[in-house]
């Protein structure tokens, strides 16, 4: 019988990242029974690859290594390559994105991971380069280096006993509610100000106690960047606005002003920085600096329904028409370039396009010139002023001379400089804003678009679109609307969800199953979505979600909330999400819709669910409140009757706390594999630091501030376990 894996398989898959490689020289395959069973049959490694389709260091890893036939004679001969989209297998990236991070303290994309046949990793890191550079080993000899080992009988017993131990550091980091928590990418988590034992934080109620948002504050304000905006002080900077609305809900309820003027100095960089796209609205994956100026060019549908709610929550808070403008605009952009006709939304739009990263957003003078000529807007001095206003010039602040655009020069400012009243010079940078879209949108090569429809990726952008609703337009929830119910017919059976759609030559695929992300974020789009229209279709079919995640998801004996179903494919550990990141945890949300909707269902059972869970996490939660701040914002509301929980050990895991979870990661990654030299894996090439700390470089003639990339591989701060209103925006 012919071995169905000694060929690329990828060409039968719906992902666009997985199509992306369907012509590489590796034999990869999709992550399934036949891949597994040859790696089970033929005695070899796994060598587990995660990215997605957005990803730069993804394409360019696969550029150096995965295209090269050198590498692909050793993956193909001495281990079963397998590829994974992780946004169709959230599960899968979440378990071995734990141990990478456990034994590197970083993890991110692409994820590389060699695991045993029985699936347990052994080795892991991010983007190798094809040969060694700058201290990190290459791609090829790393691999020769481990197929040299598991032919070792000696060795093979070496990488088995240090799989087992990191599996077993996964399972308690993932399946356990332990107490020290690991500290946040930017500094900002530890234990409570006031000193309280953090397996004695919690009140008599066995929740939180009332102290821990206070805590959360505390630890926002220490780790911001009180002179640029967001939170650490070094680059990257990624958006984090559950930050900023922990930090609104802090002042609404005390009055303070240093959680209130943290929110806005944040809210303000990145509206007015690189990290928004000033052209077309909506907001790009994070910026690689400190200042805010050159973004890492994607865009993602998650980052953008989070970052709009944002702006809503401060323009409700602060009655501040910037902000409900950048609402606005970044609606119009999802709404214009991530919408299905049929109403569902899309993923992604890639970071790449034409000539190189980013060149569908960067300009030069002549660039914006050419522009406003073809507009008939050359005339004076328009061109000047619109440079001025976006600090575009000859230097430039981004490769090749090119400039990333940011709000550098104050619209007022401009008036003076160019003698002009301030409305006037609104009204030409607005027309300017118009012509630069049509220009780039007729002449540049656009970004590529991953058409995936994820559940619970729409289900954040339906919330946005119902606080849009709310806020600026009840049109709005319309849209999401639309949204909601292309995702009920596409996915949702009337028993279970699917993870995602996507239509593939020329037919629907729907595949994956729903996770916890899926059922929560979508249960609390159709909740809201409720509340600003009263219809109560909505109200049910946020019901029937919330019934599977009590039936589905959450164990009894563990008293918490898993991220897979009961009846999931069995990793060798079963994930939870317990911990806030670039998208809200999950078991918090979940958590919080299960309370919110008791009140619609009392017989339901699903607030005794929701304070069990809380329960079971409070001491986690009292220790780390910043990390899990989705819990900690329910602490009070589920305050239980019953007296406090004692401290569970979940599901074969051990109480040690993190800390000593990743000593002992650390102790087994010290032995390097296959090789004598200690080369830490993972470890990436050092950044180039940027230049100048102002948006308007002032350089020598001549000079340029080149961007200060972002290492590959870089992770999500904070996770260590993890429209309508026209074409054009304004001004």
């Amino acid at each position: 019988m012919t071995d169905p894996t000694a060929r690329n398989r990828l060409a039968g898959e719906a992902s666009p990242y997985l199509r992306q490689h369907a012509d590489n020289p590796v034999d990869w395959q999709p992550w399934d029974d036949d891949a597994l069973a040859a790696a089970r049959e033929r005695d070899v490694p796994i060598f587990l690859s995660v990215g997605y389709s957005a990803c730069h260091w993804c394409h360019v890893m696969e550029e150096e290594s995965f295209e090269d036939d050198a590498v692909a004679a050793v993956l193909n001969e001495e281990f079963v390559p397998v590829k994974v989209d992780r946004e169709e297998r959230p599960d899968l990236d979440r378990v071995y994105q734990t141990v990478c991070q456990l034994v590197n303290g970083r993890g991110g994309w692409p994820l590389s991971a060699w695991l045993t046949p029985e699936g347990k990793p052994f080795y892991v890191g991010t983007y190798f380069p094809r040969d060694g550079r700058q201290g990190m080993p290459g791609f090829l000899e790393v691999c020769r280096n481990i197929a040299n080992s598991w032919g070792d009988p000696g060795q093979r017993s070496d990488m088995k006993r240090r799989a087992e131990q990191w599996t077993d550091a996964a399972r308690d980091e993932i399946e356990s509610s332990g107490t020290d928590a690991p500290s946040d990418a930017a500094g900002a988590t530890g234990p409570p100000e006031n000193g309280a034992d953090a397996t004695t934080g919690s009140d008599d109620a066995g929740g939180p106690s009332a102290d821990v948002l206070s805590d959360a504050v505390t630890a926002a304000l220490r780790s911001a960047d009180r002179e640029y905006g967001g939170f650490g002080r070094s680059g990257p900077k990624f958006p984090q606005s559950g930050r900023v609305d922990l930090l609104l809900r802090a002042y609404a309820r005390s009055g303070r002003e240093e959680p209130l003027e943290t929110a806005v100095e944040t809210l303000d960089a990145m509206a007015d920085g690189g990290l928004y796209d000033q052209v077309g609205g909506g907001f790009h994956r994070y910026c690689t600096d400190r200042e805010w100026v050159v973004p890492h060019f994607e865009k993602m549908l998650y980052d953008n329904a989070e970052l709009a709610r944002s702006y809503l929550d401060a323009h409700r808070l602060l009655d501040r028409p910037k902000y409900a403008l950048v609402a606005r605009e970044t609606l119009a952009f999802v709404d214009r370039e991530l919408s299905h006709p049929d109403g569902g939304f899309y993923g992604t739009l890639g970071a790449d396009s034409g000539e190189g990263e980013g060149q569908f957003y960067v300009w030069t003078p002549d660039g914006v010139a050419d522009a406003l000529a073809a507009a008939g807007l050359d005339d004076g001095d328009t061109v000047d002023m619109v440079c001025d206003r976006f600090g575009v010039d000859d230097a430039g602040n981004f490769e090749g001379g090119t400039t990333v655009l940011t709000r550098s020069t104050p619209v007022a400012e401009l008036a003076e400089t160019y003698d002009r009243t301030v409305d006037d010079t609104r009204e030409r940078l607005m027309a300017a804003r118009t012509a630069l879209y049509d220009h780039r949108e007729a002449n540049r090569e656009r970004p590529p678009r991953d058409e995936k429809v994820l559940a619970g990726w729409n289900g954040l952008a339906i919330s946005a679109f119902a606080a849009g609703a709310r806020t600026l337009d009840p049109g709005l929830a319309d849209r999401g609307a639309d949204a909601l119910g292309f995702v009920r017919d596409r996915l949702w059976d009337g028993d279970r969800l699917s993870r995602r759609y996507i239509e593939h030559e020329g037919s629907a695929d729907v595949k994956g199953i729903g996770y916890l992300e899926d059922y929560a974020y979508l249960g609390r789009g159709a909740l809201n979505l409720y509340g600003v229209t009263g219809d109560v279709d909505h109200l049910g079919f946020a019901l029937d979600l919330a019934r599977v995640v009590a039936d589905a998801f959450y164990d009894a004996d563990d008293g918490t909330v898993y991220s897979t179903p009961a009846d999931a494919e069995d990793l060798v550990v079963r994930p939870q999400e317990p911990t806030d990141a670039s998208t809200p945890s999950s078991l918090g949300v979940a958590t919080r819709l299960l309370l919110d909707l008791d009140v619609f269902a009392p017989d339901e059972g699903f607030e005794a669910v929701a304070r069990d869970v809380v329960a079971t996490h409070a001491d986690a939660v009292t220790a780390a409140p910043l990390e899990r701040r989705s819990r900690a914002a329910i602490s009070r509301a589920s305050s239980s009757p019953r007296g406090p929980r004692p401290r569970r050990r979940l599901r074969g895991g051990s109480t040690a706390s993190a800390s000593t979870r990743r000593r002992r990661c650390g102790a087994a990654a010290a032995h390097a594999t296959g090789s004598r030299r200690r080369t830490r894996v993972g470890t990436s090439p050092a950044r180039r630091r940027p230049t100048t700390s102002r948006r308007r470089w002032s350089g020598p003639p001549g000079s340029s501030r080149r961007r200060a990339r972002c290492r590959p591989g870089d992770g999500e701060p904070g996770s260590v376990t993890a429209l309508p209103g026209g074409g054009h925006p304004g001004v």
